[in-house]
């Protein structure tokens, strides 16, 4: 017992200046390495299994999900089509603005200064591009403003939310037309002087109403947050949230009416007067008889 003893002390005292066990140890691991991990193969495999064939579980679901929403949004598109046609059709029938179309052009955003009583953003397009005066400027969320001013490279837009721009707007639940004025709020339209049996509620969706011409019809621009009474309780004051996303976004669209379409062909050339011949004039009376 003491002989064992005493080599086990010698033993330790020899690792502990030595390292020596530490370096057996290591080099017993390296054997012992491909042992372990033949032994750690069959839990390795059965988790991988598992987890492909979770992932397998999930693409299936991600996949089934898919095709419902394409197949729902291709519905609504087959929908939206057929509206526009018979929108096309009623317009043609009632004489109105017959075949209007889109004109659509990208432009970066090279600055944007949203002082609440500047608000404004300078874009990389100019005339050479072929913007002018007046475009309406979209986003992925709505309408964003109007270009004010045009240079050969470069062209300045006034915001929707600016206290000097107004937009003619339209509940698309009621039909029901306002004015939407800017705030200097990126947050906040108002729409005044909306009558107190108007039938208008937090929630209602605005877009552009296209009177004046200036900003096409259809585009969002908000969404219905307060409806307060003005200071004669005659009138409701309706507060909206802008619909555009002001404050991210690098690119954004100018849109703009192209000329109505006509089917018509060249006009008709006009028949040529023709000359009276004698035996197409009157006859004179003969001497003697009375007219």
């Amino acid at each position: 017992m003491m002989a064992y003893l005493a080599l086990a002390i010698g033993l330790m005292v020899a690792d502990h200046r030595g390292q020596y066990g530490q370096q057996i140890r290591a080099r017993m691991a390296w054997l012992t390495e491909p042992m372990w991990w033949l032994a750690s193969a069959p839990s390795r495999a059965f988790t991988a299994s598992r987890e492909g064939l979770a992932l397998r579980g999930q693409m299936q679901e991600d996949n089934a999900r898919l095709r419902r929403e394409l197949e729902i949004s291709s519905a609504r598109l087959n929908r939206l089509n057929a509206v526009a046609e018979e929108n096309l059709r009623l317009r043609e029938l009632l004489g109105g603005t017959r075949g209007y179309r889109l004109n659509v052009q990208m432009a970066g955003v090279l600055d944007i200064d949203l002082d609440p009583y500047r608000q404004r953003l300078v874009l990389d397009a100019g005339s050479n591009t072929g913007v002018r005066v007046g475009q309406a400027l979209i986003d992925s969320g709505g309408v964003l403003g109007q270009v004010i001013e045009v240079g050969p490279r470069r062209s300045t837009a006034l915001l929707l939310t600016d206290p000097d721009h107004a937009v003619p707007v339209q509940v698309v639940r009621t039909g029901l037309r306002a004015i939407a004025y800017g705030m200097g709020r990126t947050d906040r339209l108002n729409l005044p002087n909306i009558p107190q049996s108007a039938d208008i509620r937090v929630g209602d969706l605005l877009v552009t109403s296209g009177i004046g011409g200036r900003f096409p019809a259809g585009f969002p621009v908000g969404t219905i947050a307060e409806l307060n009474p003005d200071a004669t309780r005659l009138f409701v004051v309706a507060q909206a949230q802008p619909a555009a996303h002001f404050e991210r976004g690098l690119e954004v669209l100018l849109v703009s009416n192209l000329p109505p379409v006509t089917d018509m062909g060249p006009p008709a050339p006009r028949p040529s007067p023709t000359p009276a011949t004698p035996a197409a004039q009157a006859p004179k009376p003969a001497p003697g008889n009375l007219p």
